[in-house]
């Protein structure tokens, strides 16, 4: 048995986010029916497509007509849950919407995943990841060299988009075991660019600058080395940077250096001193975390990869064997499996929707709170990929502790990054390294319902809080472990940070091109993706729980999500497409796909078919195309045709460009500078935007969640908690007695900074 074993899911969209959502619901046991319209691609000229196949049955359904109307509401009818991605109006024209389809169908839960937004100028656009990162900014944040956007091979918008809605939907159905009623659950592309790239800045501020290429600071950044090959020096932390500083002997090289030279300068000068193996071996043998830049075609063979499950293989009726990424967290009692590739819906499929949905087994038990209310999480981690995860949490309505050190997480002093990850938290400060402050911490697990960490292999055994130990107090405990590798395998003991995986897993060089310089990415994409999937691990053994009664151990990586997050580009067979690939501050894919600078600001042109070019070339005025580009939609992003169209797009006013593109059914966006942005009214609508008033920073602009659910909302209660900020309160909830917090003030075993 898995977290849905036996739910109904019926996946009605057509998008990426869509597909994906359904899928990690088909990895963790529901059966899911596809509908697809009498068009529909094969999905082999995207392979990521074939991959969220999996598990799946497919069914073709044409919306247009009645009978496909009446056919599709007797599948909803069966269903538990329902996933659309159309664009507001044609949602609700066909009847498909959440207000209408819940009124029928009480106990349904209601997924809708606009590409954008539910309202607003761009709402009624196609899905496109390059529209997306545009319109909320993401494109000027990623560092280049040039002042202008840059495009991001890898749709990390779009899969966080999935993630989230499975993460929600999975929320939903959480509820409906203790209400018996579903709900709406809304997950828009700027609820996941929200989550993705987690906007943070003081109100009076200009906006987020744009970060460098190879990485902004010495310590943490790409370097060349002798033969060529580059690494990433991954020394976040000063006890990291130390050991480096031994290794480079760089202490004695400084003393020898001119004066005026910079620290990154001379590093990279040492650097291209040897090869890299020599230097990954010697940084290796001193505890120094860094990173090999690899091939991204490499990385599902690797060993880490296969040592964690993330590497599958699944046959595929017409192109043979398919290898992908596998499922990225492990639930140890009910686990997910990918299944196989997806085939045309039987007789027999399509009869269990038509049977009739079971009935609640409890009394209908209406409350207007948001979906995770009630849950207890002990939140042990720390800088992003562990504390991010909490953040979701408590976004969702889980009341979440974050358990520190005197210490504090090492994050902290990294001011309003450190608030946008601890967001709708209450601070404790507890020792747990003293026997008493770890009882203390064992006797909240007794009544928690979720244990987060990020420690590094074996910390959680040492410190005598592992899952073995909190299972034996609370077998209904959830305890959910985030790290770099994996829990197994040769590797798992290294320590981990967000580049040293996008260097491994070819992104950083699938950004930058084929013998280019990589690129650094300036989101943390694995780290939010790791916190993202950490929370929907959790909400999944939650379901679980109240299925089976127990609890369970979740894992998830940071390895993992830099094989799921680039899935498009990995999933492979025999002939398959080769994956799009950057270069030099990336502008585009092709010519139709790319970033174009007006008179006054930057477009995205997003053209995936003849008609919308023909309808562009009509708009800006040039001769004929289809002689000279008679493969338009695949000329290079910087060949003639490019140089063509921006040409004529240099002259023209952005908007009034945009209205005749619009009027013409070609799609383009704006693309905004984070300054831009932040006054843009349909992103504040969206809750792409939001203001919190920080104790320390003053006015922040962050975001205010990362979906909307009918019933309770998803937003924050508060801003991140000071370190220790609510001890007594917290202790006291959890029934200590003052004279034991008085004891364990005086022992200095917990505190208030």
């Amino acid at each position: 048995m898995s977290a849905f074993t036996d739910l109904r899911v019926l996946d009605v969209t057509g998008g990426l986010a869509g597909g994906l959502a359904a899928m990690m619901l088909s990895d963790f046991g529901a059966r899911t029916l596809r509908i697809e319209p009498p068009d529909a691609a094969d999905g082999l000229t995207r392979p990521g497509d074939v991959m969220r196949g999996r598990g799946k049955r497919r069914v073709t359904i044409d919306l247009d007509e009645a009978d496909g109307r009446d056919r599709l509401a007797e599948l909803i009818a069966g269903a538990d849950v329902a996933l659309f991605d159309l664009a507001p109006g044609r949602l609700e024209a066909l009847g498909l919407d959440g207000a209408t389809l819940s009124a029928r169908h009480p106990r349904l839960v209601h997924a809708w995943l606009p590409p954008f937004g539910m309202s607003g100028p761009w709402s009624g656009l196609p899905e496109h990841h390059a529209m997306l990162t545009g319109l909320t900014g993401m494109a000027f944040r990623q560092g280049g060299y040039a002042n202008q956007p840059i495009w991001h091979v890898t749709p990390m918008v779009l899969h966080g988009q999935g993630l989230m809605a499975a993460a929600a939907i999975a929320a939903a159905l959480r509820d409906r075991l203790e209400t018996g009623l579903g709900q709406t659950v809304v997950v828009s592309g700027a609820h996941a660019s929200a989550e993705i790239a987690g906007p943070v800045g003081p109100v009076n501020s200009t906006g987020m600058m744009q970060g460098h290429p190879l990485g902004g600071s010495p310590s943490y950044r790409l370097y060349p080395c002798a033969d060529g090959q580059w690494l990433f020096l991954g020394t976040l932390f000063p006890h990291f940077f130390d050991k480096a500083i031994d290794a480079l002997s760089l202490r004695e090289r400084a003393a020898l250096a001119p004066p005026t030279i910079d620290l990154g300068r001379l590093i990279e000068d040492v650097f291209l001193e040897r090869p890299r193996a020599a230097w990954l071996e010697l940084l290796t043998a001193h505890g120094v975390p860094v990173a090999a830049v690899d091939a991204r075609d490499d990385w599902l063979a690797s060993e880490p990869i296969g040592e964690i499950g993330m590497r599958v293989e699944r046959a595929h009726p017409e192109v043979g064997m398919v290898i992908m990424p596998g499922v990225p967290v492990r639930l140890a009692n009910t686990p997910g499996e990918a299944g196989p590739l997806m085939g045309e819906a039987s007789a027999d499929d399509l009869a269990v929707f038509s049977a009739a949905r079971l009935p609640s087994p409890k009394p209908v038990i209406p409350r207007d709170q948001p979906p995770l209310a009630g849950v207890r999480v002990l939140d042990l981690g720390t800088v992003i990929a562990g504390a991010y995860a909490g953040t979701i949490l408590a976004n969702f309505g889980a009341d979440v502790i974050k358990v520190e050190s005197a210490d504090g997480d090492p994050f902290r002093p990294y001011g309003p990054g450190f608030s946008n990850h601890n967001r709708g938290k209450r601070g404790l400060g507890l020792n747990l390294k003293d026997p008493e402050g770890r009882q203390a911490f064992l006797d909240m697990a007794r009544s928690a319902d979720v244990v987060l960490d990020n420690y590094r292999l074996g910390v959680r055994a040492r410190l005598g809080i592992d899952y073995p130990i909190l299972r034996e107090i609370n077998p209904r405990i959830i305890s959910c472990s985030i790290n770099a590798y994996g829990s197994t395998g040769s590797e798992a003991h290294l320590p981990g940070f967000d580049p040293l995986l996008q260097a491994r897993s070819g992104m950083m060089a699938a950004q930058g091109g084929a013998g280019q310089e990589p690129v650094f990415h300036t989101v943390p994409i694995n780290d939010v993706a790791t916190a993202a999937m950490g929370a929907f691990g959790v909400i999944a053994a939650l379901v679980a729980r109240e299925r089976t009664g127990v609890g369970q151990n979740v894992e998830t990586s940071l390895a993992a999500q830099s094989a799921f997050f680039q899935s498009d580009a990995l999933t492979t067979w025999s002939g398959a497409p080769t994956p799009s690939e950057g270069e030099r501050d990336c502008i585009g894919v092709s010519a139709l796909e790319r970033y174009y600078l007006c008179a006054d600001g930057w477009i995205t042109l997003a053209i995936r078919a003849p008609v919308q070019a023909e309808a562009l070339r009509r708009i800006l005025g040039a001769a004929d195309w289809s002689r000279r580009f008679p493969d338009v939609l695949n000329q290079s992003r910087r060949g003639e045709l490019a140089t063509e169209i921006g040409a004529r797009i240099r002259g023209r006013a952005r908007d009034e460009l945009l209205t005749c593109l619009a009027a013409e059914g070609v799609p383009a966006t704006p693309v905004f500078t984070t300054e831009e942005a932040r006054g843009e009214a349909w992103l504040w609508e969206a809750g792409f935007f939001d203001v919190s008033d920080h104790p320390m920073w003053g006015e922040l602009i962050m975001c205010r969640g990362y979906a909307e659910f009918v019933r309770g909302g998803a937003a924050f209660a508060r801003v991140d908690p000071g370190l220790g900020e609510h001890t007594v309160e917290v202790l006291r909830d959890f029934g200590f007695d003052i004279e034991r917090i008085r004891r364990l003030a005086e022992r200095r075993l917990i505190f208030r900074r």
